[in-house]
This record gives structure tokens, C-alpha cells and sequence, in this order.
């Protein structure tokens, strides 16, 4: 009888014990669902090979953040390029219970799934510089088809009485970035009806190295004399081809880029670049770091206009203005903005070609 009643008692306490366990674990469960932070705003951003995203978006938002919301902090991830890296990280932030992110993303049409977990969760995106899909609360960027108008028009002028019968190659961005279609769309805009043909066209992947290559294909297809300009849809792009044009020795070939790299402005002052597009980082990182805040804090926003995304309409957005840089401009722009400290600039190799620019 006493053994029944150990073995009873025996059961019980068991019993017990799973059942404290699995409350316990249900507690912990619920715990990770409610898990919020109130103080944190997830940025995430797309690569590295483009200097921007380290040296002035990172750096420019996460300061703005601060003199905005002094207890606030940035959780800052870089994908590299890979959509399945960042995919981890935005579900990292989701987890973490962050209630607003900034997402710079590597593949825009990637994103609608993400952005409808998260919002259903009430975590507010921010699309930043492309334009994400999905429920995405606000917008930030610039006129990326009016960038594309610019870059074309740098080429008619850098071609000058030539561009009439001009032969272009263009090297675009990466076919997942919905940017470097808008870019690509607004050149055609204005080069199919003020230039002979676009004689090359293919993606450089955003990758100079890649940009490179494809340079030297057009070269060996097209031969030495078979273009006039060069189109590339970014600065980092258009240093491989420019090594390329020089590894060939081509010479006297106009060729345009974006983004007013380090790099892009001291060819321009050599003469190997024509031009580029300054698009100021401060007015786009200042307005992104404002909304990210503004919703972190339940504050409504106001901004210019709305765009719609192939998956959500009248997006609040913000559209920040771009400059065409060429020689005659670059002491009135980058450096005036302090963008880079003339020192940067006027390294020993370029520094007759900075005195000859007004730069010193």
C-alpha cells in the first residue's frame, strides 16, 4: 500500500513539474512575441563596393538619430549584395522587436513578403535611396528617372557638336535594383532622340570589376573607333571602365557616372571622366533618419509627395534633388557642401589639376 501511494505521489509531482515547465515556456514564448524596443531603429543597407552606404549614409543617419532622439540607437547591418543575408538581418530586427526600420534593399520585389510580416507585427519600414515593396510607410530617395535624364544629358553635352551622330555604350546597374531601371529609362529619354544609336548596352552589376569587362567586350566587338561615349550608371562602374578604355589605349572617350565618388571627381579633374551626379546624402539621410524617428515616436509625417510601388499606392515620400558635376562645377558643389575636405581632393597628382579648377 505504501508503494502505491510513493508511486502516486511520485506521479503527481511530475506532473506538476511538466506543467510548471510548460507554462514557464509558454510565458517565454509570449515574452518574445511582446518583446518591443522602443528606442532602437533597424538600418539596413544593401553593399559596400559603392562607397556611400559606409562613408556617408551610415554615418550621416545614425547622427542624425541622435541629435533628433538622444536615447535613441541604430542597430546597423550591411548585406553585401546577398538577398538571403539580408533577409536574416531584417528578421533579426523583426525579432529583436525594433518598431521601425530603414531598409536600403539588394532586391526590391524581394522585400513584399518581409515588409507584410512586419507590418501586420505594427514594425513601420522605410524604404531608403530604392524604393522596397510591400506596405512600406514612407518613402526617401531622389528622382531616380530625372537622375537618368541627367546622366543622358551629361553625355549630349560632353559629346558636344557630335552627339547627333554619337555611338554610345551604356553600362547600366544591377537588374534587381529598381533604381538602376529608373536611371536606365530616363538616359534612353533623352539619348534615343539626340544621339546615332546606343551601339552596347549591358548591366556592370553595380561591380567595376564586372563594368570592366563588359567595357572591354563593347572594345573588341565594336573596335577601338566604333563608339564616341560611355554611359555608366555609377562612379564605381565607370573606374573599371576607364581602366579598360586605358588598357586598350582608347583615348578622348566622354564618359559620365553618379554618385560624386572620391574616385569620380579626381577623374574628372584628370580628364578621364566627364562628369557625375551629386546626389547630397545629408538632405536624404537627415529627411530618412526624421521619418524613422517621427514614427518611432507615433508622430505623424509630412512629406512632399507620393509614389506608388508596383505592390502599394500613394506612398508618403520625400524626393531630394541631384546635380550634374563636371569640371567647372566641382568647387561650387562638393566642396562648397564640404562633401570632401580639399585635401582629399587635391592629392599630389591632381593638385595642378585642382589649381587649374579654382580648387585649393
Amino acid at each position: 500500500m505504501k508503494t502505491h501511494l510513493r508511486r502516486a505521489a511520485t506521479a503527481v509531482t511530475a506532473a506538476a513539474v511538466l506543467t510548471l515547465s510548460l507554462a514557464a515556456c509558454g510565458e517565454a514564448g509570449a515574452g518574445k512575441e511582446e518583446k518591443k524596443d522602443d528606442k532602437t531603429i533597424g538600418l539596413l543597407l544593401p553593399e559596400s563596393k559603392t562607397t556611400r552606404y559606409e562613408s556617408f549614409d551610415y554615418p550621416l543617419i545614425k547622427a542624425k538619430v541622435t541629435e533628433l532622439c538622444s536615447d535613441c540607437k541604430i542597430n546597423y547591418k550591411n548585406a553585401s549584395e546577398n538577398v538571403a543575408t539580408q533577409k536574416q538581418q531584417f528578421d533579426d530586427l523583426v525579432d529583436s522587436g525594433v518598431k521601425v526600420i530603414v531598409l536600403d534593399a539588394v532586391d526590391s520585389a524581394a522585400t513584399k513578403a518581409w515588409v507584410e510580416e512586419a507590418d501586420k507585427k505594427g514594425i513601420k519600414v522605410v524604404a531608403y535611396d530604392r524604393l522596397a515593396e510591400g506596405p512600406v510607410s514612407a518613402y526617401v530617395s531622389f528622382d531616380n528617372e530625372k537622375i537618368g535624364q541627367l546622366q543622358g544629358q551629361g553625355i549630349i553635352d560632353a559629346l558636344g557638336d557630335k552627339a547627333k551622330d554619337g555611338r554610345v555604350v551604356m553600362i547600366n546597374g544591377k537588374e534587381s535594383d529598381p533604381n538602376a531601371g529608373l536611371f536606365k529609362k530616363g538616359a534612353h529619354s533623352v539619348l534615343d532622340s539626340k544621339v546615332k544609336k546606343v551601339v552596347y548596352e549591358q548591366t556592370g552589376e553595380w561591380d567595376p570589376k564586372i563594368a570592366g569587362e563588359k567595357m572591354g567586350t563593347a572594345i573588341t566587338s565594336l573596335g577601338k573607333d566604333g563608339f564616341d561615349a560611355v554611359y555608366s550608371a555609377n562612379d564605381g562602374m565607370a573606374g573599371g571602365i576607364v581602366a579598360a578604355l586605358q588598357s586598350a589605349g582608347v583615348k578622348g572617350i566622354p564618359v559620365g557616372g553618379q554618385d560624386a565618388e572620391l574616385a569620380g571627381i579626381q577623374r574628372i579633374l584628370a580628364g578621364t571622366q566627364a562628369f557625375t551626379i551629386y546626389k547630397p546624402y545629408k538632405p536624404e539621410a537627415d529627411k530618412t533618419a526624421e521619418v524613422a524617428v517621427k514614427l518611432l515616436k507615433g508622430e505623424k509625417l509630412s512629406l512632399a509627395t507620393t509614389i506608388d510601388s508596383p505592390s502599394a499606392k500613394g506612398i508618403p515620400a520625400e524626393l531630394i534633388q541631384a546635380t550634374v558635376i563636371t569640371k567647372a562645377n566641382i568647387k561650387d558643389t562638393v566642396v562648397k557642401d564640404q562633401l570632401y575636405k580639399t585635401a582629399e581632393i587635391c592629392k599630389a597628382e591632381f593638385a595642378k589639376a585642382c589649381a587649374d579648377a579654382g580648387i585649393s
